[in-house]
């Protein structure tokens, strides 16, 4: 599985292009703390390559610096995997191996995720970055996508990023990959609207994670209680997290 669809659709500058592999020794020296993740690396990533690195001098748009973070460049990275890889983990430890700001793009058999996670400065080891929280696609059908993922795809485009500098440029993808997680709901794909509406998304989807785990335990209590009464008592608490569900998926449906 190639992947071409995803690159074309981020419409990189010609001059940004790197266009190199990495080798995997790199990984394992910067992003494999522990030797089962040695092993993931050595047997799930066929191949890792560097497809471009966007700075100012390609892109038009300045660096970010704050007490928290500096953003000099971003970079564009693909993983092919092997078929049985964790693909969530191997995400996971290519950005912490990075240390610029990451978009990913890995692709396996099943299909393509597309990963992006903020860096900060470290508040333990001076010089050293670390992510903060992973965003990723879930399983992405970039050579057949639905309505929903062709919406996504058309949004990626450099250009029509936040000009800012390039914090709000990489922020322009974080708040994509939060408005397909919100389609995947939703239906509807759907950028935010309004200065710090991503992060009202990403809150939203995690209260819509957490609500929906504690409806698959109360659903089987409920099937598995024996005393009417009790289960009449768990049936309505069901019905109340349905109703906070619905009005969660609600505050998804960004106009």
């Amino acid at each position: 599985m190639t992947v071409d669809p995803v690159i074309a659709a981020l419409a990189l500058p010609n001059d940004s292009r790197v266009d190199q592999r990495v080798p995997k020794k790199l990984l394992l020296e910067q992003g494999a703390p522990t030797p089962a993740d040695k092993r993931a690396i050595q047997d799930g990533i066929e191949e890792i390559f560097w497809v471009a690195a966007l700075k100012p001098v390609n892109v038009g748009v300045p660096v970010f610096r704050d007490d928290v973070r500096e953003y000099l460049e971003i970079a564009v990275l693909t993983v092919t995997l092997r078929q049985d890889a964790k693909a969530n983990r191997l995400a996971e430890l290519v950005h912490r191996a990075i240390p610029y700001p990451l978009l990913l793009v890995t692709a396996q058999a099943e299909g393509y995720m597309l990963s992006v996670a903020h860096k900060r400065w470290s508040q333990g080891e001076t010089g050293k970055v670390v992510i903060e929280d992973l965003h990723g696609t879930l399983e992405l059908h970039a050579d057949a996508p639905n309505a929903e993922e062709k919406a996504f795809m058309g949004s990626l485009a450099v250009a029509g990023l936040p000009r800012g500098d390039l914090y709000a440029l990489y922020q322009g993808w974080v708040d994509r990959v939060a408005a397909l997680e919100a389609a995947r709901i939703t239906g509807v794909f759907a950028l935010p609207g309004a200065l710090g509406q991503g992060g009202e998304i990403r809150e939203g989807l995690e209260e819509h994670k957490t609500i929906e785990r504690e409806l698959v335990l109360l659903r089987a209590r409920a099937t598995k209680e024996k005393q009417m009464n009790r289960r009449v008592e768990l049936n309505l608490k069901v019905k109340e997290l349905e109703k906070r569900l619905l009005g969660v998926t609600s505050r998804l449906s960004v106009a």
